[in-house]
């Protein structure tokens, strides 16, 4: 009777865990996401008297309420930016602004690294973190599933010879780190599952696989019917 009743608490435990756990987990992640950005965004308060934002009168951390006031300042400022981005005027202002930053020692080099990653990875690019694929890795017979960030390597694919592709491999269940790989491309094997798919696929540890229908054959053709003859 005693290991029925620990038998059936466990089932029920189990079953319990794996409905909460994924709103818990989507919760805390979202609380650690708010926590960061508020650590930038509280900035925009600043010209606010401490003691009306923060615990304490003034010596403690920001009220949570004023910090989701900074974040909403903040996404309506982004937007500002990018409807001025729309304009010949706005786009002269963003254009003396990346100069400005650009001749400035030290902190140009930080800059221009973050800007062009940012415009490898915007809606832009044609070829970056745009293509889901297979490779040999970490060695022969084992594949892993990566995404081709870049197909232009300059001096690396000059030294090495032929046709060659960056690949970035995610670790799981984490896919903002990884491995950056240069393959040759006829090693690579494209896949059809799009980015959102296939970091859905690595999250999960492959237990969400993406559906899948192959295509047929162009020119498989239906059997033609069989004739009939109709006579007397």
């Amino acid at each position: 009777m005693k290991n029925d009743i620990l038998a059936r608490w466990r089932a029920n435990f189990l079953a319990g865990l794996a409905i909460v756990l994924p709103g818990v987990i989507s919760i805390a992640l979202l609380v650690w996401v708010f926590r960061n950005v508020a650590n930038i965004t509280d900035t925009l308060l600043i010209f606010l008297p401490r003691t009306w934002t923060h615990n304490n009168q003034g010596e403690g951390p920001m009220f949570w309420y004023w910090s989701l006031m900074a974040l909403v300042v903040a996404l309506f400022l982004i937007c500002a930016v990018g409807l001025l981005a729309r304009y010949y005027f706005g786009k002269r202002i963003i254009e003396g602004v990346d100069t400005a930053l650009l001749r400035i020692p030290l902190l140009n080099k930080v800059y221009g690294t973050m800007k062009q990653v940012n415009d490898a990875f915007s809606t832009s690019s044609k070829t970056s973190f745009r293509t889901v694929v297979l490779v040999e890795y970490p060695r022969t017979g084992v594949h892993s599933i990566g995404f081709i960030t870049s197909e232009h390597l300059g001096e690396a694919q000059t030294k090495l010879g032929g046709k060659t592709v960056c690949v970035f491999i995610p670790t799981t269940p984490n896919p903002t780190s990884g491995f950056l790989i240069l393959v040759p491309e006829d090693k690579v094997t494209k896949l059809e599952m799009s980015v959102a798919e296939g970091i859905k696929y690595i999250i999960s540890l492959g237990s969400i696989s993406p559906v899948y229908a192959p295509a047929l054959p162009s020119d498989t053709k239906s059997p033609p019917a069989e004739a009939t003859h109709c006579g007397p």
